[in-house]
C-alpha cells in the first residue's frame, strides 16, 4: 500500500531478508529525486521492521526526512514500517522466477525487481549495476506486462531476458551487497517494545480494515441495484404488466408529476418481451417519450448495444387473481395488489387525457366505494361490501379491459 509516496520494502540479498523505506520518485523544485532510508553515505537495511521503527524514532535527520510526504508518513501508526506483499523484492531469487513461464505474477515480480535494483544502483552510484541496465535495454520490456510475452515471439524475448540475468545477475547482487549498509542491532528491551507496538498496530489496522469492509458491504446491500442503471439515471422506467394471463412490457416516466407512457395518441406501445422492446426502440422515434429531456440517454445505450431492460419490483403490475379474489369476498383481496394496479389504471387514463375512468366511476359509484373500502381510502365510511360479489367482479374485469384496449399488442 502506498503511504504518501514512501514505501516500506523487504529486499532479499545474499545475507538474507532486510527491510528499509523507499521513495521511488518525486519532484521538488523542478528536479526529480529518489531515495532510500539512509544517512550520509549509508543506505540502511534493517533486520526487521521493528529495527527500522527504532531508527526512525531515534533519528530525526536522515535522507527521507526532507521528503515532502515524510511528515504524513511518519504520522501513521507503528505498522507503517511493515511492507505488504507487493513490496517484497527477491533479488537473489530473480533467476528462478525468469526460469518459470511469463505469467502475470512473474512478469510483475521481475519488473518490480528490476526497478528497485536500478533505483538502489542510482542512489548508491553503483556504476557496474547502472552499466548493466543501460547495456541491456531488453530488460525494460518487463514493464510492458504479461501480454507482451504472449506467443512465440514473446516467449523468446522472455527467454532472452532470462539469459541476460543468468549471465550477469550474480555480479549485480554482489555490487548491491557492497553498496548497502546493514544497520546495527538494537537493545533487547527497545526491540521487544518496538515489536510489540508493530504487532499491535497491525492488529488495529486489520480490525479497522475489517470494519471498513463490513461498512462498505452494508452500504452495498442498502443500495438498490436498479439505482445504477441508465433507466434510474434517466428517470424513465420499464414496467411489466401481467393481466388476463399474459405479460407485456412498456415504459413510463413522470413529467411535472404527470405520467408519460411509451406510446402516442392514447395507445400504449406494449411488447411481449424486453428484448423486443429494445429492438423496437432502435427502429422507431415517433412516441411521447421521445420528447422527454433524458430520452437521448436511453437511446445512446440502445444504439451502443448496452441497454438492458431492468424492471424494478415497484414497477411490476400483476392483475392476475384479483377478479377471483373479489368474487370470494373482501377478506381475500390483496390490498397492496389492488392499490398498485389501480395506480396503473389511473396513470394510463391521465396520460391518454380521456374521461373514460371518471365516466366509469360516475356510472358505477359503488365500484369506487368498493375500491376505497379495500384500499382504506376516504370513501369507505358508511359502505361495506355485501355478497354476492358478482357485480364487483364484473366491474373490475371491465376496468382491466379498459386498460388492455390501450395496448398496441396483446
Amino acid at each position: 500500500m502506498s503511504k504518501n509516496g514512501i514505501f516500506p520494502v523487504k529486499i532479499s540479498l545474499t545475507e538474507g531478508d532486510f527491510f528499509t523505506l523507499w521513495a521511488p520518485e518525486w519532484r521538488e523544485h523542478g528536479a526529480e529525486w529518489q531515495a532510500f532510508l539512509g544517512k550520509g553515505d549509508d543506505l540502511f537495511l534493517f533486520e526487521s521492521p521493528a529495527h527500522m521503527l527504532i531508527f526512525i524514532e531515534e533519528n530525526a535527520s536522515h535522507d527521507l526526512s526532507s521528503h515532502p510526504k515524510w511528515a504524513a508518513f511518519n504520522h501513521l501508526g507503528a505498522e507503517r514500517v511493515v511492507p505488504d506483499a507487493k513490496h517484497y523484492y527477491d533479488l537473489v531469487g530473480l533467476p528462478k522466477i525468469l526460469a518459470d513461464r511469463p505469467s502475470y505474477e512473474n512478469v510483475s515480480h521481475v519488473a518490480r525487481t528490476f526497478k528497485i535494483a536500478r533505483s538502489l544502483a542510482d542512489v548508491m552510484a553503483a556504476t557496474s549495476v547502472q552499466v548493466f541496465f543501460s547495456s541491456h535495454s531488453i530488460l525494460s520490456n518487463a514493464e510492458r506486462g504479461a501480454d507482451h510475452f504472449s506467443g512465440d515471439a514473446g516467449a523468446s524475448e522472455w527467454t532472452a531476458i532470462g539469459r541476460v540475468v543468468l549471465t550477469n545477475w550474480d555480479k549485480v547482487v554482489d555490487a548491491l551487497d557492497e553498496a548497502v549498509t546493514i544497520a546495527p542491532d538494537a537493545e533487547a528491551a527497545a526491540l521487544a517494545d518496538a515489536e510489540a507496538r508493530v504487532e499491535a498496530g497491525l492488529v488495529a489496522a486489520a480490525e479497522l480494515l475489517e470494519q471498513e469492509e463490513a461498512r462498505r458491504k452494508q452500504e452495498a446491500e442498502r443500495v438498490d441495484p436498479y439505482d445504477t442503471t441508465v433507466w434510474a439515471a434517466a428517470g424513465i422506467d420499464p414496467i411489466k404488466i401481467s393481466i388476463s394471463g399474459r405479460t407485456v412490457y412498456t415504459l413510463r416516466t413522470y413529467v411535472e408529476a404527470q405520467p408519460v407512457f411509451l406510446g402516442k395518441y392514447g395507445e400504449i406501445f406494449t411488447f411481449s418481451s424486453s428484448k423486443a422492446l429494445v429492438r423496437w426502440l432502435i427502429e422507431h422515434t415517433e412516441h411521447d417519450l421521445a420528447m422527454v429531456a433524458t430520452w437521448e440517454d436511453i437511446m445512446t445505450a440502445a444504439n451502443a448495444g448496452t441497454l438492458e431492460v431492468s424492471v424494478h419490483p415497484d414497477n411490476v403490475y400483476s392483475f392476475n387473481g384479483i377478479a377471483r379474489d373479489i368474487a370470494q369476498g373482501p377478506e381475500s383481496v390483496d390490498k397492496t395488489q389492488v392499490l398498485q394496479t389501480y395506480e396503473l389504471l389511473a396513470d394510463a387514463a391521465d396520460w391518454a387525457q380521456d374521461d373514460s375512468l371518471n365516466a366509469f366511476f360516475l356510472a358505477n359509484p359503488r365500484m369506487q366505494d368498493y375500491i376505497s373500502y379495500i384500499t382504506g381510502g376516504t370513501r369507505q365510511v358508511g359502505y361495506t361490501p355485501t355478497p354476492p360479489y358478482d357485480e364487483h367482479t364484473t366491474l373490475w374485469t371491465q376496468l382491466e379491459e379498459m386498460l388492455t384496449k390501450r395496448f398496441s399488442r396483446f
